[in-house]
This record gives C-alpha cells, sequence and structure tokens, in this order.
C-alpha cells in the first residue's frame, strides 16, 4: 500500500552513470527535482566549471580576529546573503589587504555569485554589485566567479539561480540532516540553460534597473536621516578622554549599574544634549506588545514564517529560514504584526527597527519588541522609526545593553527610551522621504521578480513569451 507516499525505482547502474555524486538517499530521488533536472538536461546547456566555483577561507586560515568595522575588502559572511540578489550591508565586516592577499583566491569581483552552504539558508545567491566592487567570502559561503561571461549573461545566470528551477536544484544537492550542507563541486552539477543574446540583455536590463532603484533608495533614506539631525541641531557625541565622578546613590542607587561603560562621559553629553529639546519616554509615544520564541524543536520548512532578528534590518525584512506550524499556539493569527508596527530588536544586535509596510501573515520571535504608535497626530510611525535608529537612541542602546556574548535591552529600558519630538511639518518631510525610499526598494524587489519569472516562463514556454510578457508588465508600470 503505497497511498500518499512518493516512490521512485532505478537501476543501480544507472544511478552511478547520471550520479556522479554517488547519492543513494532517497531526497535525492524525489519526483520534482528529477523531473526539473530532466527538463534543464532537455534545454541547450551548460555546467559551470569548478575552477569557478570556490568556498571561503576556513576559520583556522582566517580567525574573527580579524574582521574589522572598517576596512579594504567588504567580507561577506553567511548573514549578508539571506534575502537573495542583493548582499545585506548589514553587520557588514571587513578585511585588510594583507589578510585579502592570504586568501586571495575565494575573492570575487563585480557580478561574481555568491551561495551560502550551510543551514537552513541554502539556496539564497547574491550577487557582488557595483557599490562593492570586490569582496571576499568566509568559509560558510561559495563563490560563483563569471569573469569567462559577458555582463548580461552573468545577469542571466543570478536570476535563474534564485529561480524556482535553480532553488529546487541546488537543494537537491544538500545532503545532511541536523546541518544541511552543500559541497563546492555539487554547484558544478547543476545545469543552466543556455539563453539567447536577446533574452540574456532583457533580463540584465531589469538587473541594472533594480540596482539604480537600490542606489536611489539609499541616497532618499541617506538624506531622510541628515534631515532629522539637522532639524536636532544634532552633531556626533565624540568619546572624550577622562573619567566621570559619580555618588553611590547617584550610580549605582540610581540604575543599579556598577559597570564603567554605562558611566562613560559621552553618555553624559548625549543626555545634556537631549535635555535642550523636546523629548518624551518612549513609552508615552507607543504600545508595546512582543510575541513568542517556541523553541528550536517548532522550527521547520513548512507553516509561518519565523522571523528573527538576524532577518530584520532597517531597509526591510528577508525572507526567513525558518517556518512554525500554524497550530504553534492557538489563535496565531493574533500574533500576525499590522500594518504601521514597529519591529524593534532587543536581543542579539538591539536596536534594529522596522515598520511593517502591510500586514503580515508572520510570527516574529520575542526578541523583536511590536511598538504601535498610540497617537499619529503627534508623532508619525516613519518619523519614530527613523529616530530609533538614529545615533540618538542607538547610543542610549549602546549605554543599556548587556551581555557579554549576547547582547539584551531590558523592555524597562527600552520604554525608558528618550525621543525628541519634532514639529508635524517637519516629521511629514522626514516621513515624505522614508516613503518615497521604501517605494523604491520594492519597485527593485519587483524587477527582481520578474527577471526571476521571466527566466522560468522562458524554460517552460519560450523566450518569445518571456520577452513579450516582460514587455507588458513594462507598458503597465
Amino acid at each position: 500500500m503505497l497511498d500518499g507516499l512518493e516512490c521512485s525505482e532505478f537501476l543501480y547502474s544507472e544511478m552511478l552513470q547520471s550520479n556522479k555524486t554517488h547519492r543513494l538517499d532517497s531526497e535525492y530521488y524525489g519526483k520534482t527535482a528529477m523531473t526539473v533536472e530532466e527538463k534543464i538536461m532537455g534545454l541547450p546547456h551548460f555546467f559551470l566549471t569548478p575552477q569557478s566555483v570556490v568556498s571561503g577561507p576556513f576559520g583556522s586560515t582566517l580567525k574573527s580576529s580579524a574582521y574589522l568595522e572598517k576596512g579594504d575588502i567588504p567580507f561577506v559572511r553567511i548573514e549578508n546573503i539571506r534575502g537573495g540578489f542583493h548582499i545585506s550591508r548589514d553587520n557588514l565586516v571587513y578585511i585588510s589587504n594583507f589578510d585579502n592577499g592570504r586568501i586571495a583566491n575565494s575573492q570575487l569581483q563585480r557580478d561574481d555569485v555568491i551561495l551560502s552552504k550551510v543551514g537552513n539558508s541554502i539556496g539564497y545567491f547574491a550577487r557582488v554589485d557595483v557599490e562593492l566592487q570586490t569582496c571576499n567570502i568566509s568559509e560558510n559561503n561559495i563563490g560563483i566567479k563569471l569573469s569567462r561571461y559577458d555582463t548580461k549573461l552573468k545577469h542571466t545566470i543570478l536570476a535563474y539561480l534564485n529561480s524556482n528551477y535553480g532553488n529546487i536544484l541546488i537543494l537537491r544537492r544538500r545532503s545532511g540532516n541536523a546541518q544541511p550542507k552543500l559541497n563546492v563541486d555539487d554547484v558544478c552539477y547543476i545545469p543552466i540553460p543556455s539563453f539567447s543574446d536577446d533574452f540574456c540583455s532583457v533580463v540584465s536590463k531589469l538587473i541594472i534597473e533594480s540596482d539604480r532603484c537600490i542606489q536611489e533608495a539609499t541616497s532618499i533614506y541617506c538624506n531622510s536621516e541628515i534631515l532629522l539631525l539637522s532639524a536636532l541641531n544634532y552633531q556626533p557625541v565624540v568619546q572624550t578622554q577622562g573619567y566621570s565622578e559619580k555618588s553611590f546613590s547617584a550610580s549605582f542607587g540610581a540604575t543599579g549599574r556598577l559597570d564603567a561603560e554605562y558611566y562613560q562621559p559621552k553618555y553624559d553629553e548625549l543626555f545634556r544634549r537631549l535635555s535642550a529639546l523636546p523629548t518624551k519616554r518612549l513609552k508615552s509615544i507607543v504600545n508595546i506588545t512582543k510575541s513568542i520564541e517556541p523553541g528550536s524543536e517548532y522550527y521547520g520548512d513548512a507553516g509561518i514564517p519565523f522571523v528573527r532578528v538576524s532577518d530584520v534590518s532597517k531597509d526591510g525584512i528577508n525572507t526567513p529560514s525558518i517556518r512554525i506550524p500554524k497550530t504553534t499556539v492557538p489563535s496565531i493569527e493574533n500574533l500576525y504584526p499590522k500594518k504601521d508596527t514597529i519591529l524593534f530588536s532587543k536581543d542579539g544586535s538591539v536596536g534594529i527597527a522596522y515598520k511593517v509596510e502591510d500586514n503580515m501573515e508572520a510570527v516574529t520571535s520575542s526578541a523583536l519588541l511590536h511598538l504601535t504608535v498610540k497617537d499619529a497626530a503627534e508623532m508619525l510611525p516613519d518619523y519614530l522609526t527613523i529616530v530609533l535608529n538614529s545615533p540618538i537612541v542607538q547610543m542610549q542602546a549602546e549605554r543599556d545593553a548587556s551581555g557579554a556574548i549576547i547582547q539584551h535591552w531590558k523592555p524597562s529600558e527600552i520604554e525608558a527610551v528618550q525621543i525628541p519630538v519634532l514639529d508635524m511639518d517637519i516629521q511629514q518631510e522626514i516621513a515624505e522621504k522614508v516613503q518615497q525610499s521604501f517605494s523604491l526598494r520594492r519597485q527593485s524587489k519587483q524587477l527582481l521578480e520578474n527577471a526571476k519569472y521571466a527566466v522560468e516562463m522562458a524554460i517552460e514556454q519560450g523566450e518569445d513569451k518571456a520577452i513579450k510578457w516582460l514587455q507588458e508588465q513594462c507598458d503597465h508600470r
């Protein structure tokens, strides 16, 4: 009785002939993956050469002590590519030219591609873009060097690898249960369709236009940050030499803290400046709630997206790599973030704020607080979000957060954060810039989705129909 079960039958000799990785596990022979691979293999196609696929250096070669906040060469880690297509700048570290010279084989250039090779994020690809130009990668990533191809084909390869077809074929090659992994050689066995120059040109234009939107969005957002700090007449607070003298009652007696870092002079200077501005405590501006932490035993590949701190940045939410069952808690839909809710991190990378653009069907971890503005006539959510991400609040987070390995910001301390309150006309001007920036990011994302879909359509229905569909999308814009 095989009702509801999937079964594939192969001769051992056929498996050895067609399967260069010598895989015998049943997962490798799933019908969906087999059908996809047969379809691509039935088209004109090619494979990446072993010389073009490299792994990042192992930890013994380049230790984390070599990471710099600013340096010569960006060093891309697994957390920087979880969103697909773009390399996230959040928590991006750098290495020196000297260290990069030691691991030069894994250095990548503009339009090369990076793939995660471990964990739940296997299957995401990101591209070395025009801003980075060059980078190196960590041991948990695979680099695909595409220097032998022209720019149009590089962009089309990226769109294909990010498509459903590319994703299925990559996931087919992963192995391991507790900690899935992808071997470097496996990437060389992924068949890539040979698209025409005309089709590649159309796809490449989408990638380039998407880049332009991101660059413009970044510029506009930076302008909104400058406008905020200018309106507050705020200048960067610099650490000065010297020390702070506090009585016991003014220090431990008032705060419960005895660590010297908490009483650095720069924090005194920050609050001196804030005292000259109209401010309110955060708890008087927003309602604060939190979600759940179900535990790793609920984590899986199916169910509701589970958003963690590592998935969130001030620019948006990356596609979560983890899902949880809808039955994790009763009425789980009550935990879904609503439009204009501000997600605010209190653990790990503390003080990250992102305003939800539309109602979400997802659950966030308890490390992300949900802030909802009580009175939008007093403070706009977009304005509050940019204040939370500003140096004014980030310094308060830096002062308060405790924990040597994993930072933790107490909700009671978050409630006491001082928020500058500007006139509504300035708030509105800042909010409009923020909204314009996010509109461009959505446009960029849609262009990339169109590129992926066009590749899938070209495989299924032919390039002519795919190009016609793309032209129709352009006409609708």
